[in-house]
């Protein structure tokens, strides 16, 4: 059985080649183009692990990951951030909010795949 991922970005761009990335990895990919979309989703199904955007409308992915840590049945999901953003303090920010990783866009696919493997462990 393939893991589960939800990928979350508002740019359609970024989610086909997150999605083709990660779907020839083997790997079941959701996709949700805002941080509410992407919680009502998250809370609508199971997921090994989040890839999200830090920068959307109508939610961020900070806040995102801040709700979804409230859940209990969330607690423990991976989630990574990929983004444009290299600021140490958002990361700073991003890790107390229980973000697992981070990946800077413009991202190599196969990095994004190593990545996502060694997180979940497989």
């Amino acid at each position: 059985m393939s893991a589960k991922i939800l990928t979350v970005d508002d740019s359609a761009s970024i989610r086909l080649t997150t999605k083709v990335t990660l779907t020839n990895a083997g790997y079941e990919v959701t996709e949700a183009v805002n941080g509410a979309e992407g919680l009502d989703k998250a809370k609508a199904g199971q997921f090994d692990l989040i890839v999200t955007d830090l920068n959307m409308p109508v939610m961020d992915g900070l806040t995102m990951i801040e709700e979804l840590r409230k859940l209990p049945a969330h607690m423990g999901v991976p989630i990574i951030f990929l983004t444009t953003e290299s600021d140490a303090d958002l990361k700073a920010r991003a890790k107390a909010a229980g973000a697992t990783g981070w990946l800077t866009k413009p991202f190599d696919p196969e990095n994004l795949v190593k990545i996502v493997r060694k997180v979940l462990g497989r």
